[in-house]
Parts: structure tokens; sequence; C-alpha cells
């Protein structure tokens, strides 16, 4: 099944986007215990994007579509006019630097690595697509 889910740039937006993921996972009946962490996941990228990409303009809009199997669950997260992060290019922060500094921030990305199973960025043209893809094999319950 796919989902699809479109709100503004504005970090208030956060929360309907983490109700219609975990809305959408439960209804797919994910586990619980799963369903937290593919939801901070989708939130910490809209975040990023929300904030260092459109700096919270609620003219722009982020799309997500939520493409749900048997076995996994794939989040694309495409921003439009955005501008484009080399995730592969991606290196974790020294955790004991950030604590030893007392920083805010600056662990987001690494947090997503650990939550999903994988973690894409596409660029086309002007579009960035983010997924996040979470590996669930679920049970098939006979009707």
């Amino acid at each position: 099944m796919n989902y699809h889910y479109q709100f503004s740039c504005d970090r208030r937006n956060l929360k309907s986007v983490r109700d219609f993921v975990a809305s959408v996972l439960r209804d797919e009946n994910f586990s619980e215990n799963e369903i937290p962490a593919v939801v901070l996941a989708v939130d910490e990228i809209c975040a990023n994007l929300i904030v260092h990409s459109h700096q919270s303009d609620p003219n722009d809009v982020i799309e997500i579509w939520l493409k749900v199997t048997l076995e996994t669950v794939i989040c694309e997260i495409i921003d439009q006019d955005s501008m484009f992060y080399d995730f592969s290019a991606h290196k974790n922060p020294d955790i004991h630097q950030i604590v030893r500094e007392g920083k805010n921030g600056g662990v987001g990305l690494m947090l997503v690595k650990c939550l999903v199973d994988k973690v894409e960025v596409e660029r086309h043209g002007t579009q960035s697509i983010w997924r996040l893809t979470k590996e669930s094999p679920r049970p098939v319950f006979n009707s």
C-alpha cells in the first residue's frame, strides 16, 4: 500500500507528520516496538529540511510517501527546491566531543542511521528525495 501526506514547512506541523506515520504503521500492523523508530527518523529528516533547507518558510511544502509491504516500509520524503545534502559523505560526529563541549544538536543524522536499515538521498533537478527503509517482516493473518 502507498500513503501520501503533504505539509508546509512550519515546525508546528511536525506533530501531524509523526501522527500520520504512526497511524499508517499501526494500521499496517507494525510492531509497537518499531513504530517509534520510524516515526523519529522521519521526524528528524523533516525537521532538518524545515529548518536548514527552508528556513521554516510555511509557503514551502514537503511530501511524504510511505510504501508498505509485508517485509518493509519505505519512507520517501520529497523536498522541492531544496539544497542538496550529500548523505554519502556524512561522517558521524564525535559524541564524546559534543558532550565535552555541551553542544546541542549535531547528532540527528547519526540517530536516523541507527533507527532505520537504509538511508538514501537522490537529487532530481531541484528535488531531493530522502528514502528511509526499515525492514520489518510481519505475520500474514488469514481471514
